[in-house]
């Protein structure tokens, strides 16, 4: 299995935990997820916040990962046309 799909499953899994498994598995990774030390400016989080109510409230659309990768291709599929 590669990293991406462990990531995935991962991801999945926690989304539904309970809340003692939760708390046991980040006991497990606590430090390590001290030393990450990932920091968001406020900047970022004041914009991924408006992005965020944007796309509750109905103002803006999200796409799917498949409709986005169909852009991609058929814009990428145009420059290599000229």
């Amino acid at each position: 299995m590669n990293t991406t799909s462990i990531r995935q499953q991962l991801h999945s899994y926690l989304e539904v935990a309970d809340d003692k498994k939760i708390k046991a598995f980040y006991t497990l990774m606590k430090s390590d997820i001290e030393e990450s030390g990932v920091e968001y400016t406020n900047e970022l989080k004041t914009e991924l916040d408006s992005r965020y109510n944007s796309q509750k409230s109905g103002k803006s659309k999200m796409i799917t990962a498949t409709e986005s990768k169909k852009q991609i291709n058929k814009i990428l599929k145009g420059h290599k046309a000229k």
